[in-house]
Parts: structure tokens; sequence; C-alpha cells
């Protein structure tokens, strides 16, 4: 019994950290991915005026 605690808590220690990092890159790639798309959008609106597209 006493090694099944054992191994219950070394798997529960490996994965505990693991979690965060995945969940911290996550967030990361999400902001990065965000922030360029943020850039496109505003290269099209800001050309968009430029050529004198009428917005109705």
């Amino acid at each position: 019994m006493k090694t099944i605690l054992l191994i219950k808590e070394i798997y529960m220690e490996g994965f505990r950290n693991l979690g965060n990092f995945i969940v911290r890159e996550y967030f990361k790639l999400f902001a990065w991915f965000s922030f360029i798309m943020f850039l496109v959008v505003l290269y099209a609106f800001i050309f968009r005026v430029s050529t004198g597209f009428i917005f109705d």
C-alpha cells in the first residue's frame, strides 16, 4: 500500500507543474496571435482609408 501511495505522489508531483507550463505557454501564444491579428486589421483599415474606400 505504501508503494502505491508513493507512486501516486510521484505522479501527482510530476504533472502538477506541467499543467501550469502548458497553460502559461498557451496564453503566451494566444497573446502573440491576437497581437498579430490586431496588426492585420489595423493595416487593412489604414489601407482602406488611404485608398478612399467609402464606408456606408
